[in-house]
């Protein structure tokens, strides 16, 4: 089953909650929270205090996205917020399999990304520890970019190598993920999806949900 998840980049914080549970009436279980420093990206957006402030309103599986330096110094922070998955940036991270060492510690699941110009190689060797792998389809740091079609190969590549080793490594590409092109890339090998623009811009979010939901679980 292909996961659809939520960005709350492009939420309206003061009706974030009703947001949610309108998602939630529509089955979804994934909400993804991009995390900005404004200098790993070009761009703020928000820290655990949010999520602290969020978890008390659903069981959804909280994916924290860390765009941000030195996310080894926050890891224990956004677990203790409440995330489930924190995903880190290959390229922020001197020592990766250390700060991945960290996330396990701490109890929770762990992610690495990768930007649109950074191979896979950058996560060969230690793709047996990821729980999850994600692509970026755009540049990180802003909502509402258009998708990167360079990425349809980079995730059918990733899904190859994850099968060939036998692993249960999931795969999550984030950027630009639309009602036009979320079954396609669903088709390329992708287990979680993250959508934001198209999603929240709908009239109604709940059969928004649902119908991006059944597109990308339904073969091209």
């Amino acid at each position: 089953m292909k996961i659809i998840a939520p960005s709350v980049l492009t939420a309206d914080l003061w009706n974030m909650s009703s947001q949610i549970e309108a998602f939630e009436k529509g089955g979804c279980s994934w909400l993804h929270l991009d995390i900005m420093d404004g200098h790993f990206v070009p761009n703020i957006s928000f820290g655990p205090m949010l999520l602290r402030s969020l978890r008390p309103m659903t069981e959804m599986c909280f994916d924290a996205h860390l765009m941000i330096e030195n996310p080894e110094d926050y890891v224990d922070a956004f677990a203790a917020a409440g995330a489930d998955m924190i995903t880190v940036h290959a390229e922020a991270c001197v020592h990766l399999h250390r700060t991945l060492q960290i996330i396990k510690k701490s109890g929770k699941k762990c992610g690495v990304a990768l930007n649109p110009s950074t191979p896979l190689a950058a996560v060969e060797e230690i793709l047996p520890v990821c729980d999850m792998i994600l692509i970026m389809s755009v540049n990180p740091g802003f909502g509402g970019q258009s998708f990167i079609d360079l990425a349809e190969d980079k995730i059918k590549r990733l899904r190859k190598m994850i099968d060939d080793r036998g692993l249960h490594t999931l795969i999550e590409v984030d950027g630009g993920i639309n009602f036009d092109n979320v079954q396609r890339v669903a088709a390329c090998g992708a287990d979680i999806l993250v959508s934001g623009n198209a999603l929240f811009s709908a009239h109604d979010l709940t059969s928004a949900f649902k119908d991006m939901t059944k597109l990308a679980n339904q073969e091209v």
